[in-house]
């Protein structure tokens, strides 16, 4: 009988959603492009300084979408829990 009261106790102790846990774990993917995003464009931008302007400009509007996915997994694990 002590053993199911323990299960029982462990049970009722783990609290939150296991969601919070994927949700945050979606953050780590727009990491991840940010990095090869913009580790990209400065070797473009070494390779081929003249075209500078046309990658920078790139650059920030791919970093726009990027944060957009990464904010969208951030509240979206505050707005389910």
């Amino acid at each position: 009988m002590a053993l199911a009261e323990t299960i029982l106790a462990a049970e009722n102790s783990i609290s939150g959603n296991i969601a919070t846990v994927g949700y945050g774990l979606a953050v780590i993917g727009p990491g991840i492009g940010l990095g090869i995003l913009i580790g990209k464009t400065i070797e473009g931008m070494a390779r081929q300084p003249e075209v500078s302007g046309q990658l920078r400009t790139t650059m920030f509007i791919g970093i726009g979408f990027v944060e957009v996915l990464g904010l969208l997994g951030l509240v979206t694990g505050f707005l389910f829990t």
